[in-house]
């Protein structure tokens, strides 16, 4: 998540350049105006999660430990290991997720069997924007570990899941709805909250945020970017 602070210095909202993404400033863009909504000071900084050093604490050293005995390669899988919130997330190169996930879920030390969710993530200004994300749970052993995947826009291709868990299939249908990226070897991937000839991803952060017709009126509410802004 992006931290929020406040710089009572600056009221604009003109973008800062930064080397994980973008800084915004104020809500929706406006710039040049009064505030009227008390957000005109808002900053939202792009922010990377630090790796973590070991120990990681807890159960997480025993489950990384158990990744590198059974998974010969896990030197060149795991780019980044993360403790965050009391959370483990390995970050792993795309080409070795379902190997990983695969020794995850049948290593007798580990026994992650359930794939509990399949999400997405568009970091906006970062290279690798888009992140896909896969959070497993041990029944075995009561824990929890995420695996994170980037991909770029040009290529948004990630390994699909569905072979090793089969509760990935719907959530990777929406993940691709959603922010349009691609798992290799998904039996069926189409949209699935979306109409089929639907154009764009709508949950990527540079989607048009869109207005809201007014039937009985006629009138159409733009969308926040494009609304008036006070004086």
């Amino acid at each position: 998540m992006a931290r929020a602070t406040v710089d009572i210095g600056r009221t604009d909202s003109a973008p800062v350049d930064s080397p994980y993404g973008t800084e915004r400033r104020g809500m929706f863009g406006v710039a040049g105006s009064g505030d009227t909504t008390g957000f005109g000071g808002l900053v939202r900084e792009p922010w990377v999660a630090p790796a973590a050093e070991r120990p990681y604490g807890g159960y997480f050293d025993e489950i990384v430990d158990g990744l590198y005995e059974a998974y010969p390669a896990a030197g060149q899988a795991i780019q980044k290991v993360v403790v965050d919130r009391g959370e483990l997330t390995l970050y792993l190169a795309r080409e070795h997720l379902a190997g990983v996930a695969a020794v995850l879920r049948d290593d007798p030390s580990l026994r992650f069997e359930l794939c509990v969710g399949v999400s997405g993530v568009d970091y906006l200004g970062s290279t690798n924007r888009l992140h896909s994300v896969v959070h497993l749970m041990s029944m075995t052993y009561r824990r929890r570990v995420r695996l994170e995947v980037s991909v770029t826009l040009d290529d948004p291709h990630v390994p699909s899941l569905t072979a090793l868990y089969p509760t990935a299939d719907w959530q990777e249908r929406e993940t691709y709805d959603m922010f349009g990226i691609v798992y290799d070897g998904h039996p069926a991937l189409t949209r699935i909250l979306m109409p089929d000839d639907w154009d764009g991803h709508p949950q990527r952060k540079d989607y048009p945020l869109g207005g809201v017709p007014v039937q009985y009126k006629g009138a159409t509410i733009p969308p926040p970017d494009e609304r008036r802004a006070y004086k």
